[in-house]
């Protein structure tokens, strides 16, 4: 995989990748989660894109500020995932490992832009 140079994006693609492997052998009943986890992460990067791209500060802010809320809701899913026994103990520690790392740079992005004089 190509490294990218901005942080949290190489974080997202990682997870990206994880999610495939990880998360392979899903029963049909509960596939729903399966995919929701995806295109959550797949949102995930976009809006990390959007952010990185524009120069309206504000516009940044919403869009980390949404980004964050997509985080939350990948981790809630990857919980519920763990709760039903759709993945591992192991598995879910490595998901969890890659997520703590995009909301502590995610969360830091937001923070930065949101001091005065920024």
């Amino acid at each position: 995989m190509k490294e990218e140079k901005f942080k949290i994006i190489q974080f997202i693609r990682e997870l990206l990748v994880k999610i495939d492997k990880e998360l392979d052998n899903f029963p049909k009943k509960d596939i729903e989660i399966k995919n929701r986890i995806r295109n959550n992460s797949y949102d995930l990067l976009e809006i990390a894109y959007d952010a990185n791209t524009t120069s309206n500060i504000q516009r940044k802010k919403e869009l980390l500020e949404k980004a964050v809320a997509k985080i939350k809701t990948i981790d809630f899913l990857l919980n519920l995932s763990y709760d039903k026994q759709l993945i591992t103990n192991k598995k879910y520690l490595k998901l969890g490992l890659k997520m703590d790392d995009i909301i502590k740079y995610t969360s830091g992005w937001l923070k930065k832009i949101s001091e005065p004089g920024a």
